[in-house]
């Protein structure tokens, strides 16, 4: 949750047409919503989905990927080049799981950085899915970072209503206050 989203006024103060409450509101994850807030609405059922959906994945891009190196050995292009696509391919996958890995833990420092690597995540995307695996064992991806966002968000926002209570006028020991007549 960040500084902006949780001041734009949307998400803030009294409840919206929709009825949502008041206060910061948790940011969802792709695949599960908000159920990761109180790991209600099929929460259990949805990360045996996505364990189950991004190791299936994974394995069906490993078939494809067999079927383009056969594919090279039938053109006999050689075994050089079969080496590099290969090379290629491991090099671009571990660096997509390890980059994928880390934005479930934390946000990316340099946005512009991960927008320039997004064409190596797409040629590494078996290591994406391995990580969506691996991460979907233990929480929803993302969930801690999340859910670390979301409680500072709300700890925040109950601070600020808490330090605004009553009416300032009423109380004692104000400035301006003309001195009582003995």
């Amino acid at each position: 949750m960040s500084e902006n989203s949780e001041s734009s006024g949307t998400s803030l103060g009294s409840p919206s047409p929709g009825g949502t409450a008041p206060g910061p509101q948790p940011e969802p994850l792709r695949f599960f919503g908000t159920t990761w807030v109180d790991h209600d609405g099929g929460y259990g059922l949805r990360r045996a989905g996505v364990s189950v959906g991004s190791l299936a994945a994974a394995v069906a891009a490993c078939l494809v990927f067999r079927f383009a190196y056969q594919g090279l050995e039938i053109a006999e292009v050689g075994s050089l080049v079969g080496m590099l696509v290969v090379l290629m391919f491991a090099i671009c996958s571990a660096i997509a799981f390890r980059r994928t890995w880390e934005g479930f833990r934390r946000r990316p420092s340099d946005p512009s950085r991960e927008d320039s690597l997004r064409g190596l995540k797409s040629i590494g995307f078996i290591g994406s899915l391995l990580a969506y695996f691996f991460r979907s064992l233990i929480e929803a991806p993302g969930e801690k970072l999340r859910r670390t966002e979301y409680e500072a968000a709300l700890a925040r926002y109950v601070k600020r209503r808490s330090t605004r209570t009553g009416n300032p006028a009423a109380r004692k020991g104000g400035k301006g206050k003309r001195p009582g007549r003995r």
